[in-house]
């Protein structure tokens, strides 16, 4: 619950905030770090229990219209009071949520059907009263917040609010460890200003997912699953600035999605749907950057969180699918071979296991955060910003992604060494990524180059696997003959060159 709004507020039924998740957890250091930001400081704050249940139709009628309904107490230092919230929000993919939201006091924790005729949705939702009478609990949050009411100069007014709980649905629990900051008063620029104050001192990591959202993924099972590429809806008359925001927002989303599953969770997918999250990003942010008007910030901060995702890719291929692919070629029946093949393969998935850890380590360094964050207000940014270049996205793609194109086959034709087949690969990825992003909007012609680019990922991917395997086996100090082996392997990959003897 917030205090009531001024008339500079973003208005009567409306939220404007940021949702921070903090990779660090734990109460006390993090009341410690928070209460050291001199903007909070200067601010008691106030401690509530929440309680929230949220409800939805049997065929959640309401989530696939994008909105929430809850219930919820508050307990303080009064009596409990009782809260029920509408809320609704667009299709955007940002820490940054521009949501609709009508709260109303409630005498009690039942769903109130007149409590809902002062949020104008409803009836857009429910027009003739079905599908209220058909809601029941699906989800519920438990937390304690810790809230200040910040006053910046300038006369912006924001809550911050610490949420450390957990999410319970079907018998499962998530933990709920989160920041928002919630524009009271003032431009939403504020937002940013006291969110970059707190993350110089606080690790923090954007997040999009609402609570609800989540709750949702975890009643289903999915919290945690790998999020994917989205294609994208592209209309062919749409112009470069317009389609820019939207489209590098999703593709950050990717990216901060997995690595907010990665903190809890150890698929090997999530490392890799990270990584192609960030490459999707900075393939069309290379592809775009004639057009934006405004520059990206920088990404050095990133720099080991980027590496240390790198070498855990590594050690996941290797490990499920390198060494398991050629274990029969190495054992051929024979069982101490067979064996050694196995204590290799335990070493692997140990270096595995410690640089996961590593990664979540560097999440939790305020540099990534930082990072992270300032990558969240350039895509505002981009989205508020009149265009660079008016050009129209349709002529603009196509002439891109044909360079791209001519730029790979040439790399490929050049390809003489491991040097020259690697950065052929990278060019397959970038020009692959490139026509999914913007296929609507590209020539029939492009399918085949996806296609072939692709098709050439995957060989040259093997031979590097295998290179790389080698490279990790000798890092870990692997027997000579399994070296050796993984040493052949690669030899045996390797393209033949017209007029080589075989």
């Amino acid at each position: 619950m917030s205090p009531p709004r001024t008339a500079a507020a973003p208005g009567p039924g409306a939220e404007t905030e940021i949702k921070l998740a903090l990779p660090a957890g734990g109460t006390a250091p993090l009341l410690r770090q928070l209460g050291a930001v001199p903007a909070l400081a200067r601010h008691p704050p106030v401690r509530q229990q929440v309680h929230n249940l949220y409800y939805d139709t049997p065929g959640q009628d309401l989530r696939r219209q994008r909105a929430a309904l809850r219930i919820r107490r508050v307990e303080g230092d009064g009596a409990p009071q009782w809260l029920q919230t509408l809320k609704t929000a667009d299709a955007g993919l940002s820490a940054l949520s521009r949501r609709g939201e009508w709260e109303v006091p409630v005498d009690g924790p039942a769903l109130q059907q007149d409590a809902l005729r002062g949020a104008p949705p409803w009836p857009q939702l429910d027009p003739d009263g079905t599908l209220f009478a058909t809601l029941q609990p699906c989800f519920s949050t438990d937390f304690e917040r810790t809230r200040w009411t910040v006053r910046l100069r300038g006369g912006a007014t924001i809550e911050v609010a610490l949420d450390l709980g957990e999410i319970v649905a079907a018998g499962r629990t998530a933990p709920l460890c989160e920041l928002e900051l919630e524009l009271l008063a003032g431009p939403p620029e504020a937002l940013f200003t006291l969110a970059g104050q707190i993350a110089r001192r606080v690790a923090v990591l954007p997040l999009s997912a609402s609570k609800a959202e989540r709750g949702f993924a975890l009643a289903q099972g999915v919290l945690d699953a790998p999020r994917h590429a989205r294609a994208p809806a592209l209309g062919r008359r749409t112009s470069v600035q317009a389609l820019a925001g939207p489209l590098l927002a999703e593709m950050f989303d990717q990216f901060t999605a997995n690595l907010h599953a990665l903190l809890g969770a150890d698929h090997p997918e999530l490392v890799h749907q990270a990584r192609v999250g960030w490459r999707r990003l900075r393939s069309a942010q290379r592809l775009l950057r004639p057009g934006l008007a405004v520059s990206p910030p920088s990404w050095l901060g990133l720099r080991p969180l980027l590496d240390l995702l790198g070498e855990l890719r590594d050690l996941d291929v290797a490990s499920t699918q390198t060494l398991p692919a050629w274990q029969p070629a190495f054992a051929a029946e024979d069982a101490r071979r067979a064996a050694l093949w196995a204590e290799v393969e335990q070493s692997f998935q140990a270096a595995a296991n410690q640089c996961r850890q590593a990664v979540r380590r560097a999440l939790q360094e305020p540099g990534a955060g930082q990072a992270l964050l300032a990558t969240v207000q350039w895509l505002e940014a981009l989205a508020a910003a009149p265009p660079a270049l008016p050009l129209p996205a349709r002529h603009w793609a196509r002439e891109r992604v044909a360079h791209l194109h001519t730029r790979w086959k040439a790399a490929r034709a050049q390809a003489v060494d491991a040097a020259g087949q690697h950065r052929a690969r990278l060019l397959a990825k970038r020009l692959r990524y490139n026509i999914e992003a913007f296929g609507p909007l590209l020539p029939a012609r492009a399918a085949r180059w996806h296609a072939r680019a692709s098709a050439h990922q995957d060989e040259v991917g093997a031979l590097r696997d295998a290179v790389q395997a080698g490279v990790l086996a000798a890092r870990l100090k692997a027997p000579p003959e399994v070296q050796a082996f993984l040493r052949g392997v690669a030899a045996g990959l390797e393209p033949v060159e017209p007029g080589d003897s075989v």
